[in-house]
């Protein structure tokens, strides 16, 4: 039994009411793997049970604080999430712990500076128009925004990445890479149940080809920008092959840069363009906030495309972002598997233990946020008074996202120049269905009219 939906409230997921057991979550899994969080979760600290292996879902501020802070040591990710993606990034910071994770977050972190960043606005700025460009050339008919923003996105990560130079498709890699989270990204009966990982999982011996032709890809425009040099503007990978760790003065093997540039090209541009996406939703869905929106970006960008500059200039824009991220953030369940014994909330956590952040639920917990479910982006006007660890869109600690800033900055400047360009409306029974594969996605799309102004 789940929770009944608003018609006054944004969309969201059904949430469970009543205990459903081993085979009532597979096949919840099976349909929405967020549908297994059950409703209690949005009223409680912490909620404890067993399937196949113990776990706790926490969404107390302090205790997560611990996880993912003062004792991060010991609730490294869960292997179940290591084995979904293992095969496609490997070893890469992502995955990677101790001193192994250390040495690449300490090499990679120039790459995102406030300096980089900034260098790669326009390209930016000129996905944001092409986009604009495709929505007007629809005229009156509704566009799927969820996936213009796919495209827009992925062409934001395939040249700040590579450049444009040719050496590389990145149409390919999005390809294998679909094809991939399609498959391992279904949660098998064997997660569910706690089998060894060693057990086989089908999708991901399906998927394999596909992965092993991405590599290959991939290592070959390694190689050929090592022969080639940086471009005048260094992007992605020109940084990463000049990253070197302060510590350890160690530079990441092909391999190692391969695994962290798919990592990036994933991260870079699924989860911006699921924002951008809930974003354009929810304005449509509300007019008063669009019309606010839209007032903020006259009056500093005009009639002209946002840039890297405006970004500063445009809280509003950021504070639909922030809310759109807490309502539907991409990773809406992350897990971690506990290596020695602990407490959290004054309850027993034993070695083995699953410790499950269901960020979704946190986002809409009762006693953290006011009217949780409702669509409030003047909630973040002023960042100090929304309490860390009730907000985890990025995560949190030492292995807080490392590219939020880039993300950020994108989401921007693409939403600023798209509510500057259109006036959105929903498309009646076209509601987006919020699915969590490996991420949070508007199932059948944001189907939205775009009134040219």
């Amino acid at each position: 039994m789940t929770t009944e939906t608003d018609p006054a409230l944004p969309v969201r997921v059904p949430l469970v009411t009543q205990r459903m057991g081993i085979f009532g979550s597979l096949n919840a899994v099976r349909r929405n793997v967020v549908s297994i969080i059950p409703d209690l979760a949005t009223r409680q600290p912490m909620v404890s049970g067993r399937t196949g292996k113990r776990w706790h879902m926490v969404m107390d501020p302090g205790a997560l604080r611990r996880v993912l802070l003062e004792n991060e040591g010991n609730y490294p990710k869960s292997m179940v999430t290591k084995n979904l993606l293992r095969p496609a990034i490997g070893e890469s910071m992502f995955i990677a712990e101790g001193a192994h994770w250390r040495w690449q977050r300490r090499a990679a972190a120039p790459v995102f500076s406030h300096r980089n960043v900034m260098n790669l606005a326009p390209i930016m700025t000129a996905a944001a128009t092409r986009s604009a460009e495709r929505i007007a050339a629809a005229g009156p008919r509704a566009v799927d925004v969820a996936a213009d923003m796919v495209r827009t996105t992925f062409d934001v990560i395939g040249e700040v990445t590579f450049s444009g130079d040719g050496s590389f498709d990145p149409g390919a890699v999005h390809r294998a890479l679909d094809a991939y989270i399609a498959e391992a990204g279904k949660i098998s009966l064997f997660d569910i149940l706690g089998l060894p990982d060693w057990v086989p999982r089908p999708g991901r011996i399906i998927s394999g080809s596909a992965m092993k032709q991405m590599k290959s890809v991939a290592d070959e425009a390694v190689e050929a920008r090592r022969q080639r040099g940086p471009g005048d503007v260094p992007d992605l990978l020109d940084l990463l092959l000049e990253g070197e760790d302060p510590e350890t003065k160690r530079r990441m093997n092909t391999a190692e840069l391969r695994h962290n540039l798919l990592t990036f090209i994933v991260a870079g541009h699924e989860t911006t363009a699921l924002t951008l996406a809930w974003s354009l939703y929810l304005c449509a869905f509300d007019p008063r906030v669009q019309d606010k929106a839209r007032a903020e970006i006259r009056a500093v960008c005009g009639d002209s495309p946002a840039t890297g500059d405006d970004v500063a200039n445009l809280p509003y824009i950021r504070q639909i972002a922030d809310e759109a991220l807490r309502l539907y953030p991409p990773a809406a369940m992350v897990s971690r598997s506990a290596l020695a014994d602990d407490t959290l909330c004054g309850r027993e956590i034993r070695r083995g233990d699953t410790v499950i952040v269901p960020i979704y639920a946190l986002h809409r917990h009762h006693q953290l946020w006011e009217d949780p479910d409702a669509f409030r982006p003047e909630r973040f006007a002023n960042r100090k008074d929304v309490r860390r660890y009730t907000y985890l869109p990025f995560g949190d600690g030492p292995r807080i996202c490392i590219g939020a800033s880039f993300a950020l900055q994108e989401v921007v400047i693409i939403l600023a120049t798209l509510l500057g360009r259109f006036r959105f409306a929903p498309v009646e029974g076209r509601d987006p269905d919020p699915v969590m594969i490996l991420t949070l996605r508007p199932e059948g799309g944001v189907w939205l009219t775009a009134e040219p102004i």
